[in-house]
């Protein structure tokens, strides 16, 4: 296996010492992750079915990319009780 890679859980912290500004980086995302899961929930809570697809997938150039997501949503008329 060539190069080092490192796999950082993102939930919790002192896994892994990091640079600053990629510790906030990767914390931004497990704090925006957190609220779109909390989303997902009052949608579906609400009558929605929601799917996440990968839609593109960002390459920095130096062998480090990132998944983009977008939702699918589906919602079904609900019939009155």
């Amino acid at each position: 296996m060539s190069g080092s890679n490192t796999i950082i859980s993102i939930p919790g912290g002192g896994c892994c010492p990091q640079p600053p500004d990629l510790d906030s980086a990767v914390r931004r995302v497990a704090d925006q992750m957190h609220r779109l899961n909390h989303a997902i929930v009052q949608a579906v809570e609400a009558g929605a079915t929601i799917e996440l697809l990968r839609c593109s997938r960002h390459h920095a150039g130096n062998g480090r990319w990132g998944d983009q997501m977008q939702p699918i949503v589906t919602v079904t008329e609900q019939r009155p009780a």
